[in-house]
């Protein structure tokens, strides 16, 4: 006798928090892999134990499917192909793109970014305190949590600031912050690549009279122009598109999260401030406590394959959840508990295997440098409102306050 399929919604976050969703505990103790109705309508398998999405991220058998491609359609109604992200490449397109990408954000190579980022940090608390009235309160999100990621993204890669009002509303589409059609969506995406081709003319005929390579779009110009290198033009244009979609939003949600949990823990916040060397730990557990996404991970299995008692097909969704097994009590100790001393820490905020987030250690140098400008020139700064006061934009995954009134 056939029982039928369960399918379960994807567990929603509790309003006014960033998650994880509570109902994955349960999950993981009875459910760990289990089908779920995602979204945009389509069916994935959630994976909600920790070395369970840790190897799956890593599995060359689960692939990240093609924007445009997934879900899959077929005939007129196709959409016309899209360039890969790096998130999306696959094999020895993917091994070539990664090990020219890799090394430039490397721990030691972005240590050139540390001074920038600490003169854009302090410029913007400097900016915030002038623009503060004595006893008045001001917007850490505005003044600070959404200024600082963008800036950063810009100075790295080599984007114009000044053209944010073109790509920041295509890249906010694509993360679904409109709940937009998946139509809508693909359109924001062929308008971003369109942006970053035209970018890059601009980039390679400023090249022709200057002949510097100052940023990381000219340096890697440079290597698509040398005779036998690893990249293409069109591998520019998807570094392009990448940093949008994986730099910008996620890292100032992220941002916005963190500095709340810190303002909600003032005791462990004290003791970082009196004990700043522990600032890289405390960014780890931060990455590990506050999601940077809670199920979003899309990957497509391309050959059928049993986990749990479960029989995947080739074509199935699969659906790690990060958010979920960075709470998972067989990996860690206490998860549900912030731990700013916390070590070791082998958490996957930025997956795991060879998709892992190429930014992830100019995520961490931010987040470190952001939490340390603020302790050293607002020692005693501290929320102005009661924390279940606080708005929050639950418009996506990547949830997070709008504002984070304090003062100092």
């Amino acid at each position: 006798m056939n029982h039928p399929e369960t399918i379960i919604p994807v567990p929603d976050v509790e309003p006014g928090t960033a998650g994880p969703p509570c109902a994955y505990a349960r999950l993981r103790a009875e459910q760990p892999v289990v089908k779920a109705l995602l979204p945009n309508g389509e069916t994935g398998w959630l994976i909600s134990r920790y070395d369970d999405a840790r190897a799956a991220f890593a599995d060359p058998r689960l692939i990240r499917p093609l924007l445009s491609a997934w879900p899959p359609r077929e005939g007129d109604d196709a959409p016309p192909p899209a360039l890969p992200t790096f998130l999306e490449m696959t094999g020895e397109h993917h091994e070539r793109v990664r090990r020219t990408v890799l090394p430039m954000f490397g721990r030691r190579q972005l240590e050139f970014m540390r001074p920038r980022i600490r003169a854009m940090a302090e410029e913007l608390i400097d900016t915030m305190v002038t623009g503060t009235a004595d006893g008045a309160t001001a917007d850490l999100v505005a003044s600070y949590a959404e200024p600082l990621p963008l800036r950063v993204l810009c100075e790295t890669v080599g984007l114009p600031y000044e053209d944010r009002e073109i790509y920041l509303p295509h890249t906010l589409a694509l993360l679904g912050a409109s709940g937009l059609s998946m139509e809508e969506v693909l359109e924001a995406l062929y308008a971003l690549q369109d942006y970053a081709d035209e970018l890059i003319s601009l980039k390679e005929k400023a090249a022709e009279t200057d002949g510097e390579d100052e940023d990381y779009i000219r340096q890697l110009l440079a290597e698509a122009r040398r005779p036998g290198g690893r990249l293409t033009r069109d591998d520019v244009v998807s570094f392009v598109v990448t940093m949008l979609m994986a730099g910008y939003k996620t890292n100032i949600q992220h941002t916005a999260n963190a500095l709340l949990v810190l303002l909600t823990h003032p005791e462990q916040l004290h003791k970082l401030r009196e004990k700043p060397e522990g600032i890289s730990t405390a960014v780890e557990e931060l990455l590990r406590y506050v999601p940077l996404m809670n199920a979003i991970n899309i990957l497509v299995a391309t050959e059928d394959l049993t986990l749990h008692g479960q029989h995947i097909r080739a074509g199935d969704a699969v659906v790690p959840v990060p958010a979920s097994a960075n709470r998972d009590p067989e990996a860690f100790d206490d998860p549900d508990r912030l731990d700013l001393t916390r070590t070791p820490n082998a958490h996957i905020a930025f997956g795991h295997g060879p998709h892992a987030c190429t930014g992830g250690h100019l995520t961490r140098l931010q987040l470190a440098i952001t939490i340390e400008v603020l302790l050293e020139r607002l020692p005693g700064i501290e929320l102005a409102v009661p924390a279940e006061t606080i708005a929050w934009d639950e418009s996506t995954p990547l949830r997070a306050p709008t504002q984070l009134p304090v003062r100092w």
